[in-house]
């Protein structure tokens, strides 16, 4: 019983995964997406990276792969699945999430650290905050800005589906805090249940007290 950190052609984030998990204890292993899923895995990771190079759009070729099926079936019977960055752009590409995410705002790419606001405290990624919790994560993407349709957005705050706004110091959601122009300053959102979570920011990038902040490590405990 392991969780699976599941690897395309240029994912580069599935050993920053890996590390992060093992540090918590969690038992984990890489996983080649052409070799599937294994049996009863305790969870699912889509780490982040440039799967196939970002070709015809970021995430849209590995959403097509056979094991997003596997990782669709586990989903649905209660698996934690974790999408992050280029794999939060797979999760909305393979329908595991909604909405889109497209080129940022400054048309550029942007690695920096950001805050965020927890907006459901009551999912398994987020149980370690309190609503309201401002909390420090890197972002690393060109594409990473959050785009639904209005009634989508609606939907998605009806369903208290969204887990993070981009906020400031003070949890004020911002304009000039959004660092990439996603609407409603989204970061992060729920699948249809919520064992299934997408978010541009890292929380692997933030969970080894050697290297700097550790608020990824509530995210991530939800594999525990």
């Amino acid at each position: 019983m392991t969780v699976a950190v599941v690897r395309f052609g240029g994912s580069n984030c599935d050993r920053d995964a890996v590390r992060a998990l093992e540090h918590l204890g969690i038992d984990c292993e890489i996983v080649w997406h052409a070799d599937g899923l294994p049996d009863d895995p305790t969870g699912v990771v889509i780490p982040g990276g440039f799967s196939y190079g970002d070709y015809l759009r970021a995430g849209a070729m590995a959403a097509r792969t056979p094991i997003l099926a596997e990782v669709r079936a586990a989903a649905e019977a209660g698996t934690p699945v974790l999408g992050v960055c280029n794999g939060a752009q797979i999760g909305s590409e393979s329908g595991l999430a909604p909405g889109a995410f497209t080129t940022n705002r400054s048309a550029r790419f942007q690695c920096e650290p950001v805050r965020l606001r927890v907006e459901n405290a009551e999912t398994p990624w987020t149980a370690a905050f309190e609503p309201g919790d401002v909390i420090e994560l890197p972002i690393a993407h060109g594409e990473g800005r959050f785009e639904i349709g209005d009634d989508g957005l609606e939907a998605l705050r009806a369903d208290d589906r969204v887990l993070f706004r981009y906020c400031d110091a003070d949890g004020e959601a911002t304009d000039a805090a959004n660092p990439n122009g996603s609407k409603d300053n989204v970061a992060g959102v729920l699948g249809e249940s919520d064992n299934v979570a997408v978010l541009m920011p890292h929380p692997e990038r933030a969970s080894l007290p050697d290297i700097g902040p550790t608020d990824g490590q509530g995210i991530l405990r939800a594999f525990e």
